[in-house]
């Protein structure tokens, strides 16, 4: 449980946390940084760090953040898209090996009688997939739970490489490099600054409202069937 109060800790006050850690942690933030971005896309049993949030968060520090004692913590843009990109793109290659390889045995998968990967997120994937074919890949990007799942069912499906790796590098450039700028353009701005948390809040929501829209409509489909 307070694992569980300690990540949502985290990620309610990023803006916090990050100029803590950029203070104390260096040049290792950006290693940081790095590997919650590649899990996040990369192990199809972590679907809920904060991918979205955290680009947006650190396109702000890219920026410079200055504090209410003066003291200011920046991170480097060109380290921090260069970094994250990768990040993303090998975390989505990975987990596409995955689907390949192990496939549906990780519903298998317990921790004390509960599922590590549910049923459910699969069959929303495979939604997906269905109504965008490969560029799933590129769209589920920007939708969370969604594009940890994307290319674990590309690779279950057998989508083949060449095509995956291309939707891959665009989607994940595209993600990256635009929530990250999107960060660096407006996170400094004195309404963005005083609502930090809201405008997360906002971003988890637009992210979110795809899949939303998507589920209730499945509802509706079953209700007139």
């Amino acid at each position: 449980m307070e694992l569980i109060r300690s990540f949502f800790d985290f990620f309610l006050h990023l803006d916090q946390h990050l100029f803590t850690m950029i203070q104390e942690y260096g040049l290792w933030i950006y290693v940081i940084l790095f590997l919650i971005i590649f899990i996040e896309t990369g192990l199809v049993v972590m679907p809920f760090l904060p991918g979205d949030s955290l680009l947006f968060a650190a396109g702000t520090f890219c920026a410079g953040v200055v504090n209410e004692a003066g003291e200011k913590a920046e991170l480097s843009l060109s380290y921090v898209l260069g970094l994250l990109v990768i990040a993303a793109i090998l975390g989505d290659g990975v987990n596409y090996f995955l689907g390949k390889n192990i496939g549906l045995k990780v519903l298998q998968w317990k921790i004390k009688g509960k599922q590590l990967v549910k049923q459910k997120y699969i069959d929303q994937t495979h939604h997906f997939f269905e109504k965008y074919g490969p560029k799933t890949i590129i769209i589920a990007r920007f939708v969370p739970i969604v594009r940890t799942f994307a290319p674990f069912v590309a690779g279950i499906g057998e989508m083949p490489y060449k095509k995956f790796i291309q939707y891959n590098i665009v989607g994940g450039a595209t993600w990256v490099v635009g929530l990250t700028l999107l960060g660096y353009f407006f996170g400094n701005l004195p309404i963005v600054q005083r609502n930090f948390e809201l405008v997360i809040f906002g971003i988890i929501g637009l992210s979110l409202l795809p899949m939303i829209i998507e589920m209730i409509k499945a509802k509706v489909r079953i209700k007139q069937s």
